[in-house]
């Protein structure tokens, strides 16, 4: 249902100002716009659905004579400027309400036109649990995840099956920013807040008086800090995507579903003239959204943001979680290790790094007692002997959480791994095939703990890699975890995430992979040996792979 009412706003008390034709010429021709005409298409609208299909969504269509632009006044307060007069706008609030719509039809010199509708729309989308996420049920802050890369970036925005780039529609694929890579720039002083107004989400940007810009819209250039007023809270609403990545056939592994609209020309932090988000992935602490370039809709922008404000530590929760543990060694029952989930890799060679170890199986390598696995490094005569575990043909995955707890061999070039091989290495060698390392760890350099991304373009000596450090790693046991999505690979060390890695189909890491556990001596990594070295082992208490 729809009633309009038409004012005409006169300008005769201007025109009895103008005292000279100069004057007049200034103003040039001032025309009122007439015959304003409104249309509202509810999308979905049908005899068994009068109020629409539920997307809430609602097609504007405005003409008038004499009128170069037209203005959308919403009675949330809300308003959006459109020059064409054709306006798509969703209505969020679930159920059936009506809305009343003011469009007003300006003409040269300011006189204007308007027209006031009502439009009664049914809305079915909630996401209550984003809501939640979004302003922790109150009040809460977000950030620029600036030191987690990717956290800026951009890929193409076309349907999956784009033979070029459709494959690459949901991750920033031409361009992701590396750790803190905007430091010299205005964005991170950005802090977003979303708020609950009673049943009304609420957005502020306080940008600190400055806005990072896309330079094709402001400077022609390399984006740049403009000043800019963000003050003042901003209307929220959530819908529902119908994006392409919406419609991509992994779409619940690569999106939430959830668009997070900004009214009144709202933004988050980075100005590519746009006020939509499509939320990927959210959680209490971290969130991931995609936004459409406006002028350019080939060009999708990725931003992280985070609730840890600058310079504290920042664990964002897993994007993704595996609870359904598919494999384990407990390491309870003592001996050999498990024929029917451990196969070895024997004998030397240096295996592609220069190693000094020789792999064997034999009992005083590797063995299962106390409760625990031992592989053990030891001097033998001239050389080193060593063991090299894995689940090759006996278990492979795609995706999970992997996690192992470890106590670390101590000594000068001891290099302890735990981590993972494409398992179609044979017929895709490396790095084509892809390397996970969950740990790495050099006796040389205790306590500093890797967690690596073997593949074409990052491998060898320039491979995806991060380090934290922590306490006592060769005296006590820690867990090293690894969550492994369809979106991301994330590494922790009990439970304190510091690396995380941004996964696509441009990666060799969506196949399937096995597990390997050894501990080399020296090479590329291990480093110089100490003379004085005799024997070392990793224990390992259990090994848990969910998925």
């Amino acid at each position: 249902m729809k009633k309009i009412i038409i004012n005409i706003v006169s300008v005769f008390v201007l025109l009895l100002m103008v005292n000279c034709q100069e004057d007049n010429l200034g103003f040039g021709a001032l025309d009122t716009p007439t015959n304003l005409q409104v249309t509202a298409e509810i999308i979905g609208k049908s005899a068994a659905f009068p109020n629409g299909d539920g997307s809430g969504k609602v097609k504007f269509t405005s003409t008038a004579e004499n009128a170069i632009s037209y203005k959308y006044i919403f009675s949330d307060g809300t308003s959006k400027n459109s020059p064409s007069g054709m306006f798509e706008n969703v209505f969020a609030t679930p159920g059936t309400n009506t809305y009343t719509v003011t469009v007003i039809a300006s003409g040269a010199g300011g006189v204007a036109t308007n027209v006031t509708l009502e439009v009664t729309v049914f809305s079915n989308f909630k996401d209550e649990q984003a809501v939640q996420f979004l302003t922790g049920g109150a009040t809460r802050k977000w950030y620029w995840a600036q030191a987690e890369e990717g956290h800026l970036g951009v890929g193409p925005n076309v349907a999956w099956s784009d033979p070029t780039f459709g494959k690459q529609n949901y991750y920033p694929s031409f361009y992701s920013a590396k750790a803190n890579e905007k430091s010299a720039t205005c964005l991170y002083n950005s802090v977003m807040t979303f708020s609950l107004v009673g049943a009304q989400m609420k957005f502020e940007l306080d940008n600190k008086g400055q806005t990072y810009y896309n330079g094709a819209f402001k400077g022609g250039g390399d984006d740049a800090c403009y000043d800019l007023n963000t003050s003042g809270a901003k209307t929220v609403t959530l819908s529902k995507s119908d994006s392409f990545v919406s419609k991509n056939p992994d779409s619940a592994t690569q999106t939430r579903g959830t668009v997070l609209n900004i009214a009144d020309a709202g933004f988050m932090g980075y100005f590519v003239g746009t006020s939509s988000y499509e939320i990927l992935s959210i959680t209490d602490n971290r969130m991931v959204v995609r936004v459409i370039q406006s002028g350019n809709p080939f060009l999708a922008w990725y931003h992280i943001f985070t609730t840890t404000a600058p310079g504290a530590v920042v664990t964002p929760t897993p994007t993704t979680n595996y609870t359904v543990l598919k494999f384990s060694d407990e390491f309870n029952v003592d001996g050999a290790p498990d024929p029917t989930k451990w196969g070895y890799d024997l004998g030397a060679g240096g295996w592609g790094n220069g190693e000094a170890q020789t792999y064997t199986s034999a009992s005083d390598n590797v063995i299962v007692q106390g409760g625990n696995l031992k592989i053990t490094a030891k001097k033998s005569g001239t050389g080193y002997t060593s063991s090299r575990l894995k689940t090759e043909d006996k278990y492979e995955f795609t995706y999970g959480k992997i996690e192992v707890k470890a106590k670390l061999p101590a000594g000068g070039g001891t290099w302890p791994a735990i981590w993972s091989l494409g398992q179609d290495y044979k017929t895709n060698a490396w790095p084509k095939c892809g390397e996970i390392d969950f740990m790495e760890h050099k006796g040389n350099d205790p306590n500093v703990i890797h967690g690596t991304l073997h593949y074409p373009g990052n491998f060898g000596a320039n491979p995806n890699t991060a380090t934290t450090t922590i306490t006592n790693a060769s005296t006590e046991f820690h867990i090293y975890k690894t969550i492994w999505s369809p979106t991301s690979i994330q590494f922790y060390v009990d439970d304190k995430l510091f690396h995380s890695f941004i996964n696509s189909a441009s990666v060799p890491f969506n196949s399937d992979f096995f597990l390997i556990l050894n501990v080399a001596m020296g090479g590329s990594f291990g480093g110089t040996i100490d003379p004085a070295f005799s024997q070392s082992s990793m224990e390992i208490d259990y090994v848990r792979i969910y998925q």
